[in-house]
């Protein structure tokens, strides 16, 4: 749970370094822009907040999930021959025909209720910011004289200061202080902003991947310089 409430905050510190190539006062050369919904939203206070929360309210779903994948990896820890911590499409007639695949149904089904519930209450979050967006954007672009925006990925070549990323965030800072963590009983995920979701999803993974590699990197013994003779 601290790791994900790490990852989050570093996640938003380092796409936020990577948007901020340009001072945010900085007015954007010519009428168009790029921006990126996930980023804006997931350097916000009231995402990070809400992500802290749920760890936290959410915490003994968690732990349970947590034995139930430790549970259900060791009964399917005998059926990866190629060891690539994963079943292969070969591997799963050996599992299917198994004593434990009852078992093994189970545990699949226990794990992703409750990993629906704590996505959800993740996605109810996202959605509250996400609502803002379009409002935030079009205070953004109305004070930078902006008539265009792209997403960055559509961009070959902008000049610098073309990203408003950091300025939209800034706007949703002040229309979303904070958010619900805790969904209605009704409550469902739009198509949208469950694909906002995983994008957030992918840049948290993304930069915990990255946390990983640096801290291995460090942990690694300095090269000795040969000595000379």
């Amino acid at each position: 749970m601290k790791l994900m409430t790490k990852t989050l905050a570093a996640a938003g510190l380092a796409l936020a370094g990577v948007a901020a190539v340009a001072p945010a006062t900085a007015q954007v050369q010519g009428n168009f822009a790029t921006a990126n919904v996930s980023r804006a939203i997931i350097g916000t206070t009231a995402l990070q907040t809400a992500y802290q929360q749920v760890n936290t309210t959410y915490s003994a779903q968690i732990e349970q999930r947590r034995t139930k994948q430790q549970q259900l990896s060791t009964l399917l820890q005998p059926f990866d021959q190629n060891g690539n911590n994963q079943l292969d499409e070969a591997e799963l007639p050996a599992v299917q025909s198994s004593p434990n695949f009852t078992q093994i149904q189970t545990l699949e089904g226990e794990v992703a209720a409750i990993t629906n519930q704590v996505n959800n209450a993740r996605m109810f979050a996202v959605e509250q910011i996400l609502a803002q967006y379009p409002a935030a954007l079009q205070e953004v672009a109305a004070a930078d004289q902006i008539q265009i925006v792209f997403q960055p990925d559509a961009i070959q070549f902008g000049v610098e200061g073309a990203d408003i990323t950091p300025k939209i965030t800034a706007a949703l800072n002040t229309k979303v202080p904070s958010v619900g963590i805790v969904p209605p009983a009704e409550y469902r995920p739009s198509r949208n902003g469950a694909q906002i979701f995983q994008e957030i999803q992918q840049l948290l993974l993304t930069a915990q991947l990255i946390q990983q590699q640096q801290a291995a990197q460090q942990q690694q013994p300095a090269t000795q310089q040969p000595q000379g003779r």
